[in-house]
């Protein structure tokens, strides 16, 4: 596994930044202030945790005035899709084989 796919995957193992990243990927960009008013945790323990989901590149910050916009980054999801899909490959192919062998141990 990459490092890249060890950040992604650490960064989204904690429930709570896993819900700050679907939060922004379902309601789009939203501020600090917004996204700890539903987030149960105080607004520096968001912050810690949408640090971690810029340093992962899971989400971008902009910032406008006083206050900073977060949004989800789709695209840097990319390599837990690939990852994701090589193994449901391998584990398909796994299968076949068992399969194939169960067939031949039958006739």
């Amino acid at each position: 596994m990459s490092d890249a796919q060890d950040a992604l995957f650490k960064a989204l193992a904690d429930p709570t930044r896993r819900a700050l990243f679907e939060r922004l990927c379902r309601e789009g960009e939203k501020t600090v202030g917004a996204l700890t008013a539903r987030a149960g945790v105080s607004q520096p323990v968001v912050s810690k945790h949408l640090g971690i989901l810029k340093q992962a590149g899971l989400v971008r910050d902009r910032h406008e005035g006083r206050q900073t916009h977060y949004s989800a980054q789709l695209g840097a999801l990319a390599p837990l899709v690939d990852w994701t899909s090589e193994m449901a490959g391998f584990w398909q192919n796994r299968f076949n084989d068992l399969e194939d062998l169960l067939k031949r141990m039958d006739q």
